[in-house]
C-alpha cells in the first residue's frame, strides 16, 4: 500500500522548491564573487602584472576558515573565494534538500540512494583535501 505525500510535498512542490534552492544558491554566489570582483579592482585595478614571477595562492586562501577571515576583512580575494564555495555549496545543499523531501514523502528508496550520493560528494569534499 502506498503512502500519499503530504500536501505541501508533492513532487511539483519539491522541484520548485529545489529550483529556487539553486536560482538563489546561484544568485548569492555571484553577487558575492561580483562584489569581490569590485573590491579587488577597486584596489588593485591599476597595478600592471609582473608575469616573470609566479605567485600561487596564499595560505589563507587554501583553507574554509582562511577564506572567511579574508572575506571579513574585506579583502577582493576572499570575498572571490568565498562566492566560489557558495557556488559549490549549492549542489550540495540540493541534495541535503532532497534527503529532507524523501523522508517527508516517506520513500525510502529515494532516501537511502540520495544519502549515498550526498557521502560521495562529502567524500569527495573532504577526502579529496585530507590526502
Amino acid at each position: 500500500m502506498a503512502t500519499r505525500a503530504p500536501a505541501g510535498w508533492s513532487d511539483s512542490a519539491v522541484e520548485r522548491a529545489i529550483g529556487t534552492l539553486l536560482r538563489v544558491g546561484l544568485l548569492v554566489a555571484t553577487c558575492v564573487v561580483v562584489a569581490g570582483a569590485v573590491i579587488y579592482l577597486s584596489r588593485h585595478g591599476s597595478e600592471l602584472p609582473n608575469y616573470r614571477i609566479f605567485r600561487g595562492e596564499p595560505a589563507q586562501l587554501r583553507s574554509i576558515g582562511g577564506i572567511v577571515e579574508m572575506a571579513e576583512d574585506w579583502f577582493g580575494r576572499g570575498f572571490i573565494q568565498l562566492g566560489l564555495l557558495l557556488l559549490l555549496a549549492t549542489p550540495v545543499a540540493r541534495v541535503a534538500f532532497s534527503i529532507v523531501a524523501f523522508i517527508e514523502q516517506r520513500d525510502a528508496l529515494y532516501v537511502g540512494v540520495t544519502v549515498l550520493v550526498l557521502a560521495v560528494l562529502l567524500y569527495s569534499i573532504v577526502g579529496g583535501y585530507a590526502s
